[in-house]
């Protein structure tokens, strides 16, 4: 299937909802670790290397031979994403994980807003429903969890930042995949990322060595290998206006989450802001057909 030059199909689009739905668990897995959370992204990254290593080769896919330009493209989005797992893991430290999540997805925001520009048309009356199914099913499941305040104001401009610097390293990821198999484009972007965040988090004074390593390596393979890897992989077949609107579907994950793990108990509200964002993933497949 093919729209406005992107080829996909249904294995695409599953790829694209279940990278996301393991990145949301990223906030439960630092809250669990040890080590700092500056430190948690830097482990996140490097433990998931050789995975991208042994991935990329056994896809044929070359890691050494581009273009200086192409990898300094990459390098430099693995720069904005190691600048934002920072700012992320530091706001999940100081706010809720509903503002956590909340906020640390304005960045799905923003790509919905490029991919609108990029459409060079008026949108379509299914993408702005839903893109609205999408934000009001998102503000109903954050809605009691979201607290706003004094204490949790420096997290959640942290959350924010991050979600403002996730957004450009989507944009280049998006681009370098056309020059990049997904998986090399991980390589080079967690490479780069690299010392930025063990440097900040030397700078910081955080615990850098862990005592517990579980954490880590869930954090390494659901947000990372499985999350990244799979978004990477996807991102090629969608737009940005669609890869924006999935992004926000990461509420849903974290109340199921929250469920499951604390059992917090869902309420009919929490039934009806699944539903809306179930309505906005059938629309906005539909934008795709």
């Amino acid at each position: 299937m093919a729209t406005g030059g992107r080829n996909w199909n249904g294995w695409h689009f599953a790829a694209l909802l279940t990278g996301n739905a393991a990145l949301a668990l990223g906030p439960l897995w630092v809250r669990l670790a040890d080590s700092g959370p500056v430190a948690a992204g830097f482990w996140r990254l490097l433990l998931a290397i050789p995975a991208f290593v042994v991935l990329a080769r056994w896809n044929g896919q070359r890691l050494l031979g581009h273009s200086r330009a192409a990898v300094l493209a990459i390098m430099a989005g693995g720069i904005f994403f190691s600048l934002d797992l920072a700012s992320w893991h530091l706001g999940i430290e100081r706010t809720r994980l509903g503002n956590a999540t909340l906020f640390g997805n304005s960045g799905s925001i923003l790509l919905v807003a490029f991919g609108l520009i990029a459409l060079r048309r008026a949108p379509r009356l299914a993408e702005w429903a839903a893109f609205a199914a999408a934000i009001a099913g998102s503000a109903i499941l954050l809605g009691r969890s979201l607290e706003i305040g004094q204490a949790t104001l420096i997290g959640d401009l942290l959350c924010l930042l991050a979600g403002f610097l996730y957004t450009f390293y989507i944009l280049l990821a998006q681009r370098a995949r056309a020059d990049f198999g997904s998986w090399t484009v991980l390589v080079y972007a967690s490479l780069a990322g690299l010392p930025v965040l063990l440097g900040t988090s030397l700078a910081l004074g955080e615990p850098v060595w862990p005592q517990h390593w579980g954490p880590l390596i869930a954090l390494a393979l659901t947000s990372q290998v499985i999350g990244q890897g799979l978004l990477v992989f996807a991102l090629r077949h969608f737009s940005a206006f669609i890869v924006g609107l999935v992004l926000l579907t990461q509420p849903a994950v974290s109340v199921l989450v929250g469920w499951y793990k604390f059992g917090e108990v869902l309420s009919p509200l929490d039934g009806l802001g699944m539903l809306l964002v179930g309505a906005a993933l059938v629309l906005a497949r539909s934008t795709q057909d």
